[in-house]
């Protein structure tokens, strides 16, 4: 088993969905490069694409169709103007046109060179599309491909094929191996591991460049959240609560940048109802613009990219440890927890439902807020342990296939547990623990392999059919 870096699993997105997105427009990258190895852009005549499974029922909702006209385009999501993606696609549909990986026009019809197909999915994955271009001299290029969750992708050749993944000098690919590690070789923190074992990719220095680079982009994306006010796209009317409650603490304070607004945050009047209404707002503002295509931390899916930013937002603002160490501590631990859901169970909400995604972010973040507050590394692993525990069978039923309802709110609600699982975790001896989280990783992925498929982002279950929702 190869080891994945942290910063794999926390990583630069664009909303609304890691695995729907994100995971097709890798693909689509994936294949144009796959063109330029096998032949050439200048060769292809047209392109297919088809979209099988949950990509397909719920694809809409998500804009996996948008991401694949888009990664078919050439654009990078990492750096493509987000104010822009509803022109661009907009120019593909109107002029049937295609740029293919930004070289080559080619018609492309919606419709029929992009397909939604909701009466089949591919046996290896539910979240499963077929690329086929055809060349000029009539041959074809046919490859499939895997959105498995985070924005991994997979073929059944190859079962990952993301491109950082190296064995680490000490190999965690269970939580006992983390203890195992840390007593042989005197590890007094757990971050102090993940911090060698990332050495395999980057100097120790460039980690916490990347982590502090990621907790910028963390703020970013909460100030864009709590400055914007109206409704969500997608038909559902859902208005945009984080600007309200965030208008609604700070009172007449005035801000003109993100620096004053976040020192107003933690010069806010702190009591425990306060403290609850920031957490909830840090998570809301983040999913609200995940859920409007906007730029944000995949941690470790788009669905609950609120819920780790929320906890870390928190401990900079209403604890002590707020230095640059403590983020990147945190930022490590929470994501190498990450990679143990990962590689033991999933992390895709099309495999697991909601459990594999809100139960997974509130894991690492319950374990990195448990590190930076003193916890030993029996305590982190505990903490993780019991924020999992609690979200063990959560579906995933999103009403009309939009990370909205009631996704926004579940990260909220996974920020929360991931605190009072740290809290507990402190003040617990996890060599008395019943439940290991070992254990509770294999039941999470038990659980996931006996969930019906209806409760699997497939929206046809739950809430999803539960809530009569016209058509838009």
């Amino acid at each position: 088993m190869e080891s994945i870096s942290v910063f794999e699993i926390i990583k630069v997105g664009i909303g609304p969905s890691s695995s729907h997105t994100m995971g097709p427009w890798n693909a689509a990258t994936s294949f144009i490069n796959l063109l330029k190895r096998e032949r050439s852009v200048a060769e292809v005549k047209e392109v297919f694409l088809e979209f099988f499974g949950s990509l397909a029922k719920t694809g809409i909702g998500h804009g996996t169709d948008i991401a694949g006209m888009l990664g078919l385009n050439g654009e990078n999501f990492k750096t493509i103007d987000t104010s822009k993606i509803d022109e661009k696609v907009e120019k593909i549909k109107t002029d049937q046109i295609l740029s293919l990986g930004g070289e080559k026009e080619i018609p492309f019809v919606y419709g029929y060179h992009l397909i939604l197909n909701m009466q089949k999915s591919l046996e290896f994955h539910p979240n499963g599309m077929i690329f086929r271009a055809v060349f000029e001299d009539g041959t074809e290029l046919v490859q499939d491909y895997y959105s498995v969750g985070g924005g991994f992708i997979a073929t059944q050749e190859k079962n990952s094929i993301q491109k950082d993944c190296v064995r680490t000098l000490y190999p965690c690919h269970h939580g006992s191996d983390v203890i195992k590690y840390c007593e042989k070789f005197g590890f007094k923190k757990f971050s102090d591991l993940i911090f060698v074992n990332e050495e395999s990719w980057r100097p120790q220095e460039e980690t916490r460049k990347e982590a502090l680079y990621i907790w910028q982009q963390i703020k970013e994306c909460v100030y864009k959240g709590v400055n914007k006010e109206g409704i969500l796209p997608g038909g559902l009317n859902v208005s945009r609560r984080a600007a309200g409650i965030n208008r609604k603490l700070l009172g007449d304070k005035i801000y003109k940048n993100i620096d004053e607004w976040f020192q107003l945050v933690v010069d806010a009047e702190e009591n425990f109802t306060n403290i609850n209404k920031w957490i909830a707002c840090f998570a809301l503002a983040v999913n609200e613009e995940n859920a409007s295509f906007g730029r944000i931390i995949t941690a470790p899916t788009n669905g609950a990219s609120g819920v780790i930013p929320a906890v870390l937002m928190y401990a900079q603002a209403f604890t002590p440890f707020t230095s640059e160490d403590d983020i990147a501590r945190f930022l490590l631990v929470a994501g190498e927890i990450g990679t143990l859901f990962k590689k033991n169970a999933t992390i895709s909400a099309a495999m697991g439902g909601c459990q594999a995604e809100i139960g997974v972010s509130s894991a690492m973040a319950a374990a990195g807020l448990t590190e930076i507050l003193g916890g030993n590394v029996g305590q982190v692993l505990m903490a993780a342990e019991i924020a999992m525990e609690h979200h063990l069978g959560l579906t995933c039923d999103p009403i009309k296939g939009l990370v909205q309802i009631p996704c926004i709110e579940r990260n909220t609600m996974g920020a929360i547990k991931a605190i009072t699982a740290a809290n507990i975790a402190l003040e617990s001896d996890p060599d008395k623990a019943r439940v290991s989280l070992d254990e509770v990783i294999q039941t999470m992925w038990e659980t996931a392999q006996s969930m019906s498929d209806r409760f699997k982002e497939t929206s046809e279950g739950g809430l999803a059919i539960a809530v009569n929702v016209p058509e838009c």
